[in-house]
């Protein structure tokens, strides 16, 4: 003979949230890893690092705003500068976005409630895009700041600030696309820290090969198509394209026109963007 139970469940009365909230959870929950909050001190160790060493050239450029009247790294350069320690940051932190969950299968849990593959995905490119934008968006905002503090000859530089840090936007949406796109390959953290960095670093070492051996055969406009090749150069050509900005590839070479470069980057963030949203309905149906 069967029996039935009071174990005391209650059924929620309280107000139902919805997507956009579920979603917004989503993307705050994954941002505070990316910096390793609620998580141990050795989760903090690399992002924060990596955000001190984005902040010393900041830190050297007021210092000779203020002794030598002069500036450092322009605005509109930093990120094409620094983009060696802006990748290490994306291979390091991208897998811890997304690596937990295809790891534990948790997926399906999340898309039983309503949550959609695209409100995942958006929420989790969010959350990289937000950490790239700060961090380099901070440091260059440190130096404005400086600069106006300081009293530099001549107007204060606005324009080339504000349009870095449109570019700054852009660009940590591209890096977060691609990623993203290649840590979810892999449950493997560092399996994903590597797809990254080997990406980068061959994108990086081709373009001055392919455009050094084109301009050595003497078609220089099809060389200048290879920086299109690495990101952060990519959005420099459309920054000098779009807003006038000096160009900061290698030797001052040319870039392709402004037309092709944003072509390219819109094309790219379009290809990637379905590819992460098809890798994710993959894992769905795993």
């Amino acid at each position: 003979m069967s029996e039935i139970y009071d174990i005391g469940y209650r059924h929620y009365e309280g107000p139902r949230l919805g997507r956009g909230y579920a979603a917004r959870a989503l993307a705050v929950h994954s941002l505070r890893g990316v910096f390793g909050l609620g998580r141990p001190a050795r989760s903090k160790i690399v992002p924060y690092s990596l955000v001190a060493i984005m902040f010393m050239p900041a830190i050297v450029d007021i210092a000779l705003m203020a002794l030598l009247q002069e500036r450092g790294i322009g605005y509109s350069g930093f990120a094409v500068v620094m983009q060696a320690v802006v990748a290490i940051f994306l291979a390091a932190q991208a897998p811890t976005v997304v690596a937990p969950d295809l790891r534990h299968r948790v997926l399906p849990l999340y898309l039983s409630r309503p949550i959609s593959i695209i409100d995942y995905v958006g929420a989790k490119v969010a959350a990289m895009t937000i950490a790239l934008f700060a961090l380099v968006a901070l440091p260059i905002t440190a130096v404005y700041v400086g600069e106006l503090l300081i009293d530099m000859p001549g107007p204060p530089a606005t324009g080339e600030y504000l349009s870095s840090m449109a570019m700054a936007l852009v660009l940590a949406l591209l890096l977060s696309v691609y990623g993203l796109a290649l840590a979810s390959f892999t449950p493997r953290r560092g399996l994903g820290v590597a797809s990254v960095i080997t990406v980068y670093l061959l994108s990086s070492a081709a373009v001055p090969i392919i455009y050094g051996t084109l301009s050595f055969s003497g078609d220089k406009a099809a060389a200048a198509y290879a920086w299109l090749v690495n990101p952060f150069w990519l959005v420099d050509s459309v920054q000098h394209a779009v807003f006038g900005t000096p160009s900061h590839a290698i030797e001052d070479a040319a870039y392709p026109g402004g037309v092709a470069s944003i072509i390219a980057l819109l094309v790219l963030l379009a290809v990637g963007l379905a590819a992460l949203a098809l890798r994710y309905r993959k894992a769905a149906a795993q």
